[in-house]
């Protein structure tokens, strides 16, 4: 196989844009053999290709300048991201030029056993298999042990390094201390009033601690107005390690039990599409339509390789009319992710689009468009079962009997299923509504206040002569005649009840 033709590296590195990311350098065969961080990519980039510079640098770095072919870069958000992804991507490719990660260091991450009777908080640096829940990766150690050290004084919770001890009654004393309470809260608790302060801890970790901030910032500024400078500036060092310790690069995992079929499964997926690890909580969309009318789309959420139905959402398309696969999968993958990154929730380990390269670039748009950072994102094409990937790999064809295919393939008929039942639901409200049409002297008007009035055709149906008298238009004579039009119906247009799911 040939070379690929010499890249413009002054070019290149003109079109760079300022800001944090991550660069990698690639040799003449497209391997990857340096990955590095920059606050500002393109001054770092730039640097590499300066004459003044390079005969005064390292020899290992001349090295490396020698045998850079081209480049790419990865922009994020901010210094604390871009250190993940570059401890994460040295990780990944094992560049032969990098030093800093190569005893495998990791970030901390921090760990709760919910099954312990006084759970603790603790610091671990690798994952297990262990039915606790984890929360992280964390970049600055330090800011994270300040923050959970403030944590602890806002719940009332005990960190790893404490040792609760049993009181004759059954209670605990959760510090070592003569002091009745804590930082305010009981030093003495029994286990369920200890539990009562988990919930909030958690999700604070999880990061829904704006409010938090907010007063805390406050304060700050109060005790900076009336001249407590110490104070002030202890309340802004606290604050600097709440914003940093929990900004968007923090990720929540939990790890519960999988049965052995499904974990082959997800670990036969994993390493199929080469995952950082298995796709425990996987998302799938489907758009269902009849000639373009009724148009809405399903999502579906498997959680250990099965069905997770709370987690189930419906959509309406509601940004136009007509039939676009397109256009409906770009609306509907940018209204679920858009909710959870203002909810600060966690995306999916993967999200599955039924459908070809068409329908999955229309879901990579609706996570560029709002900015966000997509989770691992393919297709499954129904034609030949071709998983088609967002990021230029090549579509992949698995064996028919790949456990992890097969996962694919059931996420997909529920997102189809789904779909179209909640397509017939909405076919048949229309056929049960139109069933006011054979009334005569009901024009339009009054046939869409009755029904925004009682919200639904059956609640029409049940509706006495006074009730309809409620609705603006209908008078007593058209009351009376509507309520014995209704009685004499035979009820044969009823359709299915609704599955229950939530709309979005």
């Amino acid at each position: 196989m040939p070379a690929p033709e010499p890249v413009n590296l002054k070019e290149k590195v003109r079109r760079l844009p300022h800001g944090p990311g991550v660069y990698l350098m690639k040799d003449r065969l497209g391997r990857i053999i340096y990955v590095g961080k920059a606050k500002d990519i393109k001054r770092r980039v730039s640097s590499y290709f300066q004459p003044s510079r390079a005969m005064v640098l390292h020899p290992k770095i001349r090295a490396l300048v020698s045998m850079i072919h081209d480049f790419e870069i990865l922009e994020v958000k901010s210094e604390p991201e871009a250190l993940l992804l570059e401890g994460r991507l040295i990780k990944e490719y094992k560049p032969k030029y990098n030093t800093d990660f190569t005893d495998d260091k990791r970030f901390l991450l921090v760990r709760l056993d919910e099954s312990a009777e006084i759970p603790r908080f603790g610091l671990v640096r690798f994952k297990k298999d262990d039915h606790a829940r984890y929360f992280g990766p964390f970049a600055h150690s330090g800011l994270l042990r300040k923050t959970l050290a403030e944590m602890r004084r806002r719940f009332g919770v005990i960190l790893g390094d404490a040792a609760p001890h049993r009181l004759p009654d059954g209670r605990f004393r959760l510090y070592d201390d003569v002091r009745q309470e804590i930082y305010g809260h009981a030093n003495e608790v029994s286990v369920d009033e200890y539990r009562t302060r988990l919930e909030p801890a958690v999700e604070f970790l999880e990061g829904r601690s704006r409010e938090w901030l907010a007063e805390l910032t406050e304060e700050m500024k109060r005790a900076a107005l009336a001249q407590e400078f110490e104070k002030a500036a202890e309340l802004r060092d606290i604050v600097f390690a709440l914003e940093k310790t929990l900004s968007r690069t923090r990720k929540f995992v939990r790890t519960p039990h999988t049965p052995a079929g499904d974990d082959d499964a997800l670990r036969l997926l994993q390493e199929a599409l080469t995952l950082p690890g298995p796709p425990r909580h996987i998302e799938c969309f489907d758009i269902s339509h009849i000639s373009g009318t009724f148009v809405v789309a399903s999502l579906v959420h498997f959680t250990d390789g099965r069905p997770d139905k709370a987690q189930y959402r419906r959509f309406r398309i509601k940004s136009f009319v007509g039939n676009d696969d397109f256009r409906a999968m770009e609306e509907v993958v940018g209204r679920r992710y858009r909710r959870l990154a203002e909810e600060s929730r966690a995306f999916p380990d993967l999200v599955v689009i039924d459908g070809g390269a068409g329908q999955v670039g229309a879901a990579l748009k609706a996570f560029l468009g709002q900015e966000l950072e997509p989770p691992a994102l393919v297709g499954l094409a129904k034609k030949r079962e071709t998983i088609v990937f967002s990021d230029g790999r090549e579509p992949l064809n698995l064996p028919l009997n790949h456990a992890g295919l097969q996962l694919l393939q059931r996420l997909r008929d529920e997102a189809h299923r789904f779909a179209n039942t909640f397509n017939a639901d909405l076919r048949s409200k229309r056929i049960r509504e139109s069933v006011l049409d054979g009334f005569e002297g009901l024009g339009a008007v009054r046939r869409k206040a009755l029904l925004e009035h009682f919200g639904s055709i059956d609640r029409v149906r049940e509706a006495s002569v006074d009730a309809l008298q409620d609705v603006d238009g209908i008078g007593p004579k058209l009351a009376t005649d509507l309520r014995a039009w209704l009685d004499g119906l035979t009820g044969a247009a009823d359709g299915p009840a609704n599955e229950p799911a939530k709309e979005d």
